[in-house]
């Protein structure tokens, strides 16, 4: 017998849609030559980048040489936030991030720290939020870059960038933003956001694995992340994935397009699942802004369980979701954003992320409320700790 298969963790990776690879294909096989020969397989190579360049640049608002390709978001966090720390820290070595980043953004920022420089960690409400006062507040006359990201990958909150960015503006600091999560599902457009860098990874929109870009405003001092080369104007050394680079122009294009008929989709089905969840299974809590996120991400903590074990037991029933970053998933330890917003350990440890794409239904919805239903009834009835609550409240 066939096994049921559900998948809801499109915020860890997506499938690549059949035209992105079939606008990859030629380039991984025929046209392969190398970008930097000048013969015609070379040329024709070159031309396809310049083409994604540009069809990239128009998407998000920006010029084609403000875009930079990089080998994923992770990379690109890393070189937005120590490209811009090195270049000035002649005028300061001050930074300010938030508790809830991502661990591309996180660490990173922790290794400047160990180089000497100054970090400071904003603060978040109980729905993820920052509060633009507090940045405003935290901006030093040596801060030179504030990194703060556009959606939380793991409670889907999206945070004010565009007050955020004109706070940091006015004070003459550089604004980078982690938008891997809000890029394909959210409209992002850096001109109107007056943000000076952006982080994006193909593979969360129904791109490739393995590439990704940074949007890099025209004037924003900068120091080369990779050298021994002339690639991506002499700042990004190494031959270019040139069908990676189509590929995720072709993605991003596609997810501009049909945009506001995905969200209604993933809109619908999150309002499904979180009432379903709340009228049937007790002691529960939604975690993240309830309106301001994600379309596709709800995140609940369950009371009296254990995270991994709701994942496993779901996996067994062909349920593929996650507790949170898939950066992460080796970890025990609780989620750090769910201790940021103010979760106790022991319910931030019984969380359930669930993000849906384009292929979820409706009757998949059903499915998976019937089982973490089942799944966390079976959990409960096992813990010592909900027959002591059950216990305290009937006496």
């Amino acid at each position: 017998m066939e096994r049921k298969l559900i998948y809801v963790d499109h915020a860890a990776t997506t499938y690549i849609k059949p035209e992105v690879l079939g606008a990859m294909q030629p380039y991984l096989t025929e046209l392969f030559g190398n970008p930097s020969s000048i013969y015609y397989l070379g040329r024709e190579s070159k031309k396809a980048i310049d083409e994604a360049r540009s069809q990239t640049a128009y998407f998000l608002g920006a010029h084609p040489q403000e875009i930079y390709f990089t080998g994923s978001g992770t990379e690109a966090d890393n070189w937005a936030i120590k490209g811009v720390a090195y270049a000035n820290r002649k005028k300061g070595k001050h930074i300010i991030t938030s508790a809830i980043e991502h661990h591309a953004v996180l660490e990173p920022v922790e290794f400047l720290r160990k180089e000497g420089f100054e970090v400071t960690y904003l603060p978040v409400d109980e729905n993820g939020l920052i509060n633009p006062a507090e940045l405003e507040k935290a901006i030093r006359p040596d801060t030179t870059l504030v990194s703060i990201m556009y959606a939380n990958n793991e409670i889907g909150t999206i945070q004010p960038i565009k007050e955020l960015a004109e706070i940091a503006r006015k004070k003459g600091v550089i604004f980078h933003t982690d938008a891997v999560q809000a890029i394909g599902n959210i409209s992002v457009n850096v001109k109107d956001l007056g943000i000076d860098l952006l982080s994006m990874s193909a593979h969360k929109f129904y791109g490739p694995k393995g590439i990704g870009c940074l949007y890099v405003r025209k004037g924003v001092k900068l120091d080369g992340f990779m050298h021994g080369g002339a690639q991506e104007r002499k700042k990004r050394a190494g031959t270019e994935n040139v069908s990676g680079i189509v590929g995720m122009a072709a993605a991003l294009k596609m997810a501009y397009e049909n945009l506001d008929e995905y969200n209604e989709h993933l809109k619908k089905l999150s309002k499904r699942l979180i009432e379903k969840v709340f009228d049937r299974i007790p002691y529960v809590r939604l975690n993240g802004d309830r309106d301001n996120r994600l379309p596709g991400n709800v995140n609940f903590s369950f009371e009296f369980i254990e995270g991994e074990s709701l994942l496993l037991m779901l996996d067994m029933k062909g349920i593929q979701a996650s507790s949170g970053s898939a950066c992460t998933s080796g970890s025990l330890d609780p989620s750090h954003v769910l201790l940021a917003i103010g979760l106790p350990h022991e319910i931030a440890h019984g969380s359930l992320r669930i993000t849906f794409g384009e292929k979820n239904t409706e009757e998949e919805v059903d499915y998976i409320v019937d089982c973490i239903e089942e799944t966390v009834e079976k959990l409960r009835q096992m813990s010592p700790l909900y027959e002591d609550f059950i216990r305290k409240n009937k006496s």
